[in-house]
């Protein structure tokens, strides 16, 4: 698919609710049944707009659709209504993120995940929720940062971003794009990944019933996880995988080394849905 004088697609905002929860979300390019749709996951403090034009520039690099949501407490999506239990990136993947695809009739999907988002990826990929029915299957999975397990690396760095918040101008900035939700989404995150029964979470057990091909990216100074994450996930699914590491990055490669990111994502999806010798 090519745009008119390259322009990148059109980036609609929208509403919608899933499971009684009222969401906030963006579309990007063309509508599911002339493409399948890259669904962007954010990060653990993330949201729809922190993803800025990067969403854009995958669709428009691989003529697909794009769909970028905010989870519940996160961006403009309505508020927390609680603690979230240690479960909780297991009830996005097994519950809220189903319910957003069939919400817009997603048959064929990329997903796209960033560090917790990759998380629900995997579980969602590694679960019954992938079979295919009525044509819906999961054709790749972009992974940037994932976690499959707690790393001392990742306590660390969310005590280290807790002080953080409580001294530097984070929560301003965090704040620009999460509003009034900025206080219980930052508590909410780091109260689950520090509390001690969560330490013990894992899910490599899911890793072997991913048979979808895999691009796990990561920044060899992130400070949340370290290149074991990306061996574990890399060995542990059934599927074809490759990694991407890259040197002085960060926990966010996609906003840190953009270019790189998009060309080896780019081409990974292309691939994977047999359009590498197609013009967009």
């Amino acid at each position: 698919m090519r745009l008119a004088g390259g322009r990148r697609p059109e980036l609609s905002p929208l509403k919608f609710e899933v499971l009684g929860q009222r969401l906030e979300g963006r579309w990007i390019g063309p509508p599911p049944g002339d493409a399948p749709t890259i669904v962007f996951l954010h990060q653990g403090l993330g949201c729809a707009g922190m993803w800025r034009d990067f969403p854009a520039r995958m669709a428009s690099a691989t003529g697909c659709g794009a769909l970028v949501y905010s989870r519940l407490g996160h961006g403009a999506s309505e508020a927390l209504r609680g603690p979230r239990s240690i479960r909780y990136l297991h009830d996005e993947a097994l519950e809220v993120l189903p319910a957003v695809l069939t919400h817009f009739g997603l048959r064929e999907v990329v997903l796209f995940g960033h560090s917790d988002g990759a998380s629900i990826a995997i579980l969602y990929a590694g679960s019954g929720e992938n079979r295919p029915v009525g044509r819906r299957l999961v054709r790749a999975l972009v992974l940037e940062a994932p976690h499959v397990y707690v790393e001392a690396e990742a306590l660390e760095g969310i005590r280290r971003i807790s002080r953080e918040y409580a001294t530097t101008p984070l929560k301003e900035r965090l704040a620009r794009h999460h509003g009034d939700n900025t206080d219980s989404m930052f508590q909410a995150w780091a109260d689950v990944w520090l509390r001690p029964e969560f330490r013990s979470w894992n899910i490599e057990g899911v890793l072997p019933s991913i048979e979808s091909p895999v691009l796990v990216i990561q920044g060899d100074e992130d400070e949340y996880g370290t290149v074991s994450q990306v061996e574990a996930v890399v060995k542990g699914v059934r599927g074809p995988a490759r990694s991407l590491l890259l040197a002085h990055c960060g926990h966010s490669p996609h906003s840190e080394r953009p270019a790189e990111v998009l060309d080896a994502a780019s081409r990974f999806v292309r691939e994977g849905l047999d359009l590498a010798g197609q013009p967009v």
